[in-house]
Parts: structure tokens; C-alpha cells; sequence
């Protein structure tokens, strides 16, 4: 950006731009970080956490066993058996999502659910929820779920994921059954809510999608390489609880059923540091971030 737009920014962002709506009190977001206390995070889980070691770079993916419980066995189950190693990318569709699989489409499945259920919807009663006040265009209710945006019916007796930055889908064909988890895409662009329900959500990036999404995208119908286009290389996708201590990533996440996601949130909608000159006042589920940061080393 050039010096002359930075200052018309900074400009604009100190008022001289004409009146300004009040800030809403509060702090600001990376304050809400900085006061947060150890309880406010947790670690990841490692029977969970799906890594994925690529020519482009390391992918780590927690997984929700909640919303899609076969699926996700079938991928702890693939990932056991090695299926994924010398997999690779396949398909890169600007805005829309990455993709993963084996390209050949010949190695062998493993003893996998081959004919899955379509897991679409998961039971809202008894599971964990922290809703977001705003509304939703898509949804009743939306909010999150076991640290996944999620959202959830009228009746509050249906909840199933949603399709933010970063969440995990299986890809299928036109029958809802047809996806085993084997070919999986995450979402690199604007949430394609129009996807909700209609595919199975396994979970979501939480490191390493920045590598993916600034892959060359396909020249094929949807995005997909063509045939003979040169593919990132998967080198070995494993279970964080397969790998040796030193090898598993060591990130935390912020609760989301805190007092400190609360503020978080308020902070996500009444932007309040210098650049912005009117806060939204509101936020859309799909644009509230769930923060990461590397665990802390111990004594």
C-alpha cells in the first residue's frame, strides 16, 4: 500500500472524515487476547487432531466426531492405515474451497464404512452451545459447538456445522451417501452457506490452510487439475496421537464457552481500534475467528 493511501486511512480512521458513531465500550480485540487467563484455552486433542504433512507445507485439522461421527471414524480410519501418503491436492477453486484425495482413485479404501449415512444433522439436545445473539440468514440459531461454528433449528432438537473459512467437508457424489471421507475440501473463500446440510462437516482447520489456499488454482470445470497438471504431493497425513510427542502441534485454542469468548465476540462486533471509523455493531458467525495460539512451554 503506498505511504499517500495509508495516511488518507489514518486520516480518515482519526475523524476527519466527518462524524463518527461513539465506540461501543469495551476492550478491543487483542486486548480481550492479552487478559485472558490459562483457563480460557485448551489443547487440542490429540486422538482428534488430523495432521496433514504436505510438499506445501504442514495442515492440522480438528476433527467433530459430534456432528459427523461415522465419517470422522472412517478418516481416523484412513489416516491409521496410511491411505493419504502420496496422495495430493486436486482441486483449487478460487473463493470456494481446496481439495484432497487420491488422484488415481485405485488405492485401496481399508476397512472403512464404504456406504456411509448422509450426516448431515446431529441431535441439539444434550450438546454443548454457545449462541450468537445476532441472528443468522441461514439458520434459527447459530453459534458454536465443541469450538465448531454450528447452528440449529427453530425447535432447538437439530444442530449441524456450518460452512466457514476453514471448515472440513467430504466430498460425494450426487447420492448424499456416496461420500466416504477419502476426498476431503476445505473452505478458502466466502462462507458458501448455501452448502449447510447438504454435505458432511468434519471439522476445521486450525493451522496451515494459508499454504493450501495460495496453491495455483485449477484450470478444470469447478477447479479440479487437469489430468496431466502438476498436483501437490501429500507425504503423509497421521492422527496427532500417531506421531512422537515432538512431531504433534502444539497450538491451544480459546474456549468458546467462556466469559472471555463473550467478550471476544463483542469486541468481533464493535470494532473499536483506530482504523475503523463505524463499528458494525453486529457479526455474522462465519466472521468471528476462534483464536489459536502456541501452547505455552511449562515450567
Amino acid at each position: 500500500m503506498s505511504r499517500i493511501c495509508c495516511a488518507l486511512i489514518t486520516f480518515a480512521a482519526a475523524g476527519c472524515a466527518g462524524p463518527q458513531t461513539p465506540p461501543a465500550h469495551g476492550p478491543v480485540a487483542a486486548e480481550v487476547l492479552a487478559r485472558s487467563s490459562a483457563a480460557d484455552w485448551r489443547d487440542l486433542d490429540p486422538e482428534r487432531t488430523l495432521v496433514f504433512d504436505s510438499a506445501a507445507g504442514r495442515v492440522v485439522i480438528e476433527l467433530a466426531p459430534r456432528f459427523a461421527p461415522v465419517h470422522v471414524a472412517n478418516i481416523v480410519a484412513l489416516a491409521t492405515a496410511g491411505f493419504w501418503d502420496g496422495a495430493a491436492v486436486v482441486r483449487v477453486q478460487d473463493n470456494y474451497v481446496v481439495q484432497w484425495g487420491d488422484p488415481t482413485e485405485k488405492k485401496d479404501l481399508g476397512a472403512i464404512v464404504r456406504d456411509p449415512p448422509a450426516e448431515y444433522y446431529a441431535a441439539a439436545q444434550g450438546a454443548p452451545f454457545t449462541p450468537l445473539d445476532d441472528g443468522d440468514v441461514y439458520a434459527a440459531r447459530a453459534g458454536w459447538t465443541d469450538g465448531m461454528p454450528a447452528a440449529r433449528d427453530a425447535t432447538q432438537t437439530q444442530s449441524w456445522m456450518v460452512h466457514c473459512y476453514g471448515v472440513v467437508g467430504v466430498g460425494r457424489d450426487m447420492p448424499p451417501n456416496t461420500g466416504t471421507g477419502a476426498e476431503l475440501y476445505a473452505v478458502i473463500g466466502h462462507a458458501p452457506r448455501h452448502l449447510d446440510r447438504n454435505l458432511a462437516l468434519v471439522g476445521r482447520v486450525i493451522a496451515g490452510l494459508e499454504q493450501w489456499a495460495a496453491l495455483p488454482r485449477g484450470t478444470g470445470p469447478m477447479g479440479f487439475y487437469e489430468a496431466t497438471a502438476p498436483k501437490t504431493p501429500i507425504a503423509r497425513a497421521r492422527m496427532a496421537s500417531a506421531l512422537p510427542e515432538a512431531e504433534r502441534p502444539k497450538i491451544q485454542l480459546l474456549r468458546t464457552d467462556t466469559a472471555t469468548w463473550a467478550a471476544w465476540v463483542h469486541a468481533r462486533k464493535h470494532r473499536r481500534e483506530p482504523f475503523f471509523v463505524e463499528a458494525a455493531g453486529r457479526v455474522d458467525v462465519c466472521n468471528v475467528p476462534i483464536p489459536t495460539r502456541p501452547k505455552p512451554q511449562g515450567p
